[in-house]
């Protein structure tokens, strides 16, 4: 989780850190955020490997993990609980557009989700490096946590 391949790569784990990150932060509080954070990570960790030895190839077990996705996907999935209806402003094409967060997150998570499938049915595709496991199950894992946060008052749904 401490490492990068590249400059691109932890700039754009920063990037998401710092839309998302300081929102969940706030719900969770500085320790609880932290447990997510790790938590998320492993399990991210734990479900690409998974993956990996189930339904990949000895080749595919040889490339090594590495990276906060997981972790940060962890985070996404809290926000979307946390605040599904906060507007994100992004590019569409060359335009700024500002959409409710459950559309971005949405839409994020269902395009790691295809990635992820797809290597099943095209084995030996490609995919860039990326785990896209790691992303779903991190995902899931913080979009769960926050579900069961909020559904015993622990924490609270808020808008933005």
């Amino acid at each position: 989780m401490f490492l990068r391949a590249s400059w691109d790569h932890i700039l754009g784990n920063m990037l998401f850190l710092a839309i998302f990150g300081k929102n969940v932060e706030d719900a969770f509080g500085r320790l609880g955020y932290l447990l997510l954070y790790f938590a998320g990570g492993f399990v991210a960790t734990m479900t690409q490997a998974a993956m990996t030895l189930l339904f990949g190839s000895a080749s595919d077990a040889q490339v090594p993990t590495l990276g906060a996705s997981g972790a940060i996907a962890a985070v996404l999935g809290a926000y979307l609980v946390l605040y599904p209806n906060s507007r994100i402003r992004t590019l569409l094409l060359w335009f700024p557009v500002s959409i409710p967060a459950w559309v971005f997150l949405g839409g994020w998570f269902l395009y790691q989700f295809f990635e992820s499938n797809y290597s099943l049915v095209k084995p030996n595709t490609g995919g860039g490096g990326v785990a896209f496991y790691a992303h779903v199950g991190g995902f899931v894992f913080g979009f769960l946590v926050a579900r069961v946060l909020v559904g015993t008052d622990r924490i609270a749904a808020r808008q933005v």
